[in-house]
């Protein structure tokens, strides 16, 4: 990230245009910079055996509590008989291994409770990282708002990590009015926007953008030609950079 700046409050955005239908696409905005990946992701994992070399990749996850940090990341790690950390109060800690062209990628993800009493676990879990994401739930617009204090304490401590946004429980979002859909599209795009980071709307329950935004970490960090699509599709999960 090339600004220090931290983001300002969101402005409270304009209501959809008169007759927004599902399916309506917003245009993108001027930016400095269902899943579909889960068979290879399971694929990665079997091939991470047979790899030597090791790359060890550090990734935070910072939010409010109740929004579903914990659940993305047990998704993202598989089901039980995978599942290699560390749980202690107020930090969970999971890794997750993969290979990638050659390498073999572990993924340190640090999960920070919300509640405020464990903030002084922050400054740990964003010591290092390469990328923390910054989660809200889509159906709680206060947990968006929250966004800005858990950037601003971040950056005390990281300034140079890939930061990426996330809108947490896209199934249950997906449920709501389209004229509550489209405000809080908007608002997020403007915070993501503010922030230099990428959007990304997911459900752990449907594993939608899950591995995706894994892939996009290990992609943008090693240059990989790979590149996520742009989906401003209201009514869909959005993903905008």
């Amino acid at each position: 990230m090339a600004s220090t700046t931290s983001p300002t409050r969101a402005p409270s955005p304009l209501g959809p245009p008169q007759g927004v239908t599902a399916g309506a696409v917003l245009s993108p905005l001027p930016r400095d910079d269902a899943d579909g990946d889960g068979a290879a992701a399971a694929a990665a994992d079997r091939d991470a055996a047979d790899v030597e070399d090791v790359v060890s990749l550090k990734v935070s996850l910072l939010g409010d509590c109740q929004i579903g940090k914990t659940s993305f990341m047990v998704k993202y790690v598989g089901d039980d008989d995978e599942q290699n950390g560390l749980q202690m109060t107020g930090l969970n800690l999971m890794d997750k291994t993969l290979a990638v062209r050659g390498a073999r990628i572990a993924f340190s993800i640090w999960d920070v409770a919300g509640d405020s009493q464990f903030l002084d676990h922050v400054p740990i879990a964003c010591k290092d990282a390469v990328a923390i994401l910054y989660m809200f739930d889509l159906t709680s617009r206060c947990t968006l708002t929250n966004i800005i204090d858990w950037y601003e304490r971040a950056r005390k401590w990281n300034k140079t990590a890939i930061p990426i946004l996330i809108g947490t429980k896209f199934d249950d979002f997906a449920k709501l009015p389209l004229e509550m859909q489209w405000t809080i599209v908007n608002e997020a795009r403007a915070y993501a926007r503010a922030m230099k980071a990428t959007l990304f709307f997911s459900s752990s329950t449907h594993n939608i953008n899950v591995n995706k935004i894994f892939k996009f970490i290990t992609a943008k960090l090693f240059n990989l030609p790979w590149t996520v699509e742009r989906n401003l599709t209201v009514g869909e999960p959005i993903i905008d950079f």
